[in-house]
């Protein structure tokens, strides 16, 4: 479940060859990686046209396209650019001829379109043989397959004009980040990793369930409330009350030891009754801001619901001086510098705020989350949870994950109030910063999943997520 860039998938190949496997022998193996794939996926009475280009991705498409005919499949390829003009790709071209194959051109109605035109090393636009060949194929009613990238999309950025627009895309080696940035995640269709017997290794991956289930583990009968620490909340103002709420019923059904609730003396009372679990410091962010912070607090969150600017900085001043965890959200987020401290600072922006925060547009932010999020935690040392469709959480250490659930449910207001809540509370009952926030990054997409599952997703509330978060997890505890 690797990521790679571009120029770390030319290493690959590089260390690959320096260790004896040529790229003609890579080629074999991703060709016959692709015929597995697909051969599980295409019956031999549909036709099948592999387009290939001139390139490496192209001698993929050759290799692919002979083990198709050399099985008995009705399998036809075309060159829309003419003959390979790489050595490897040429050498398959000349096996494949010299195996009694030839080259056609297309002709009528197809089952299957297979796009292995252009690879890792193209960039948009699309011209000439090539963007005429993407624009009939997109025109097309047949199921269409992208060999490691759509044609017509970046490796690393969401930057795309017209582009082959696949059903399935089997991504060799590991994933491109394109796979993931708006732009150009559509034009992948649903994304699968195909392994070509290359070791695989890198900083970018996605968090997979089997990571949440390697890290997430059931709760030993000894514990007591204070095994899961105690975090301390400031958010919600007179005028949007529901943002504390939301925020602690997502770190209570998270699990969190004990919570405080810093909130005005209007939402306190508004809350208690509410939320009887929790512990209340009234008029908090104030007292907080007068360096009243509370002992045997191990995390705080701080910002849903907060409007004023001057209090917020005051009572941050004082957190940043404190060893703790500190989740940063909604109204705590502006453009600063953060200190060096003991304990995290953890930044969950959507792409407006973090567009304020960088002075980036939201939509250049969009088409080219990676850089941005993982540039500004390597910066600032801090970690950046960029909110949104596969979500980009980037570390100070150059780690960068990306989470691939939840869905369009999760498109309103309190959502990112009920992930600040299971920030904390993951935070305060889990030993290790990483897999506790990725964890409740995942667990706050898996619930508006499941929920999904018997319910319109337009009609999903933020408070769902936190009240459905309960039979979520049970499921990775077991």
């Amino acid at each position: 479940m690797y990521i790679f860039t571009a120029s770390e998938i030319k290493n690959i190949d590089q260390t690959a060859q320096n260790s004896g496997m040529d790229v003609y022998t890579l080629m074999e193996n991703a060709g016959r990686a692709l015929y597995e794939a697909i051969s599980d996926r295409v019956t031999k009475e549909r036709r099948i046209l592999v387009m290939a280009g001139k390139g490496n991705n192209g001698g993929d498409g050759i290799v692919l396209s002979r083990y198709l005919q050399q099985n008995g499949y009705q399998c036809e390829l075309v060159l829309p650019s003419g003959k390979p003009s790489t050595e490897p790709a040429f050498k398959h071209f000349a096996y494949y001829t010299a195996c009694g194959l030839k080259v056609s051109e297309r002709d009528g109605n197809y089952d299957v379109i297979i796009d292995a035109m252009l690879g890792v090393g193209s960039s948009p636009p699309l011209r000439g043989e090539i963007g005429q060949a993407v624009q009939w194929a997109n025109s097309q009613q047949a199921l269409k397959i992208a060999v490691d990238l759509p044609t017509g999309v970046s490796a690393d950025d969401g930057e795309t004009e017209i582009a082959f627009q696949a059903d399935v895309t089997f991504c060799l080696h590991g994933y491109k980040p394109s796979a993931f940035l708006e732009g150009s995640t559509d034009f992948y269709g649903k994304a699968i990793v195909l392994s070509i017997g290359l070791p695989q290794q890198s900083n970018w991956h996605v968090w997979t369930e089997e990571h949440v289930r390697s890290t997430f583990h059931k709760r030993f009968a000894g514990a007591h409330k204070g095994t899961f620490g105690t975090g301390l909340l400031l958010a919600g103002t007179d005028e949007m009350p529901g943002s504390s709420l939301l925020a602690a019923k997502g770190a209570i059904k998270s699990g969190i030891g004990k919570l405080t609730i810093g909130t005005t003396r209007f939402v306190s009372g508004i809350l208690a009754g509410q939320l009887p679990e929790a512990m209340y410091k009234h008029d908090g962010l104030e007292a907080v801001g007068e360096g009243d912070v509370p002992n045997g607090i191990k995390a705080c969150a701080i910002g849903p619901g907060l409007t004023d600017q001057k209090k917020t900085d005051r009572a941050l001043e004082h957190l940043f001086a404190a060893e703790l965890h500190l989740v940063i959200d909604a109204g705590a987020l502006k453009r600063r510098t953060y200190p060096k401290r003991k304990g995290s600072v953890i930044l969950t922006p959507h792409p407006g705020e973090f567009s304020r925060m960088i002075d980036v547009s939201a939509s250049q932010i969009q088409k080219n989350r990676f850089h941005y999020a993982l540039s500004y935690a390597e910066e600032q040392g801090v970690i950046v949870i960029l909110k949104g469709r596969y979500t980009v959480l980037a570390f100070p250490d150059g780690c960068l994950l990306v989470n691939p659930t939840g869905n369009a449910g999760l498109a309103k207001g309190g959502t990112g109030d009920t992930l600040t809540g299971m920030l904390l509370a993951f935070l305060c009952s889990e030993k290790d910063v990483k897999s506790a926030i990725a964890n409740a990054v995942y667990f706050h997409g898996a619930s508006a999943d499941s929920w999904a599952q018997k319910n319109a997703e337009r009609g999903m509330l933020a408070s769902d997520v936190s009240e459905n978060l309960p039979f979520v997890m049970k499921s990775f505890e077991q």
